[in-house]
């Protein structure tokens, strides 16, 4: 396998992912600051010129990082971060899917509308005047995240999963990005500062070829 690493929001989670599964990922680092990602040689290999992608021992490329992700956990079940069971994993991609569809989302297209936008509008459609109301959007979806969340220290109870390295990759960047969240809400706060102390939050900042 080889892993095609970026410095972006989704190839720091499948990162982090992989720290926190123990794995070692032989990898190579796309500039995408430099449109390496939009050059011929990686779009042969994913033509959705997104990163992260993993080319696989058979030849053939995986992208998108959610699937690498299922991906793996079916290659290296243990330590489970999906789950063990029919149960454990759908009860985690029902959270992965809110955490996708109701928060990370909305932050991620509102950087490309508005701080990101001298990068991304010579690239895709961009719609400036709806930033404020996409980040508006992803706030109060925390808040309802927020409110659905059980008493125990993840999003599925006791057990971590790959919808809290989702949601605390994605929270963390918008930090850094013009949209910070609010630390005061009762679950969400304490969760976000359980998750910066675990070992893999600070080294998946690192790229794994560096």
């Amino acid at each position: 396998m080889l892993l095609y690493d970026a410095h972006s929001p989704a190839p720091r989670c499948l990162r982090m992912f992989i720290l926190e599964k123990g794995l070692r990922v032989p990898a190579v680092t796309v500039d995408v600051f430099a449109g390496e990602n939009r050059q011929a040689d990686y779009l042969a290999r994913n033509p959705a010129g997104q990163t992260p992608a993993l080319l696989l021992d058979d030849g053939s490329t995986l992208a998108e990082a959610v699937a690498i992700a299922e991906y793996l956990e079916e290659r290296h079940p243990e330590p489970a971060l999906i789950g063990r069971s029919a149960e454990e994993r759908a009860h985690t991609r029902q959270w992965w899917r809110r955490v996708e569809l109701n928060v990370t989302e909305f932050i991620h297209n509102a950087y490309h509308y508005a701080e990101g936008l001298a990068r991304f509008q010579p690239r895709i459609p961009v719609v400036p005047e709806a930033a404020q109301g996409l980040k508006q959007v992803a706030q109060d979806r925390l808040r309802w995240l927020d409110g659905m969340m059980g008493p125990g220290p993840y999003l599925c109870g006791e057990r971590l999963t790959a919808a809290d390295i989702w949601l605390y990759v994605w929270l963390d960047f918008a930090q850094e990005t013009g949209q910070p969240f609010d630390h005061a809400l009762g679950k969400i706060g304490p969760w976000f500062e359980r998750l910066a102390r675990r070992p893999s939050a600070a080294a998946s900042r690192q790229l794994f070829a560096d």
